[in-house]
């Protein structure tokens, strides 16, 4: 390898590692979020990384309608679903945010026979036909990068999306087939 390429190669890393500790989780506290109940913790890395869309049709742009969305998600996976706590580890926002759901090292309600060993990651907003902000994909990307430096991801992890998993339509086609490209999604 010539220097220059190594160069390139060395800063290329550093770009991705400093992408990944500049990205800012809002905590759960910044949506209102209810405490859990009885919440399951995971020891170690988990093996998989889900993609869900939270099917508004709107999705959002500014803090308060996005911080109402998260709250109102919550409030419908407590209830009518009886989930612990909302489902999902992590919501990525229109507002160019991405908030703490259940977070890491803690058991999801998103993907039957993946919760245990997996991070669940929503979009806010329904993907079908168009495919979120660069800013969102950026953001999801950065956090999984994040998993994977706190030890929370294991390198060798598989992305899937939701539709992977069980039937239903979610992520959304135009997300699906945007996370098909990303590093490590496989087909199952």
């Amino acid at each position: 390898m010539t220097t220059n390429k190594f160069l390139a190669a060395l800063m290329a890393l550093c770009a991705i590692a400093l992408s990944a500790e500049a990205l800012n989780i809002e905590p759960r506290s910044s949506w209102g979020a209810v405490a859990a109940r009885s919440p399951a913790r995971i020891s170690g890395a988990v093996d998989y990384v889900i993609i869900h869309h939270s099917d508004n049709p709107n999705g959002c742009s500014t803090s308060d309608q996005c911080q109402r969305m998260i709250k109102a998600i919550q409030t419908d996976h407590k209830g009518r679903r009886s989930f612990s706590d909302i489902g999902y580890n992590f919501i990525v926002a229109g507002d160019g945010k991405v908030y703490e759901g259940r977070g890491f090292g803690l058991q999801g309600s998103h993907a039957p026979n993946y919760n245990r060993n997996s991070i669940g990651i929503v979009f806010i907003g329904n993907f079908e036909s168009t495919k979120p902000s660069s800013q969102m994909l950026q953001n999801a990307k950065d956090l999984i990068d994040k998993a994977k430096q706190g030890g929370y991801l294991k390198n060798t992890y598989t992305l899937l999306g939701h539709r992977q998993t069980k039937a239903t339509a979610c992520p959304g086609t135009a997300l699906f087939n945007e996370i098909k490209t990303w590093p490590n999604w496989r087909s199952i």
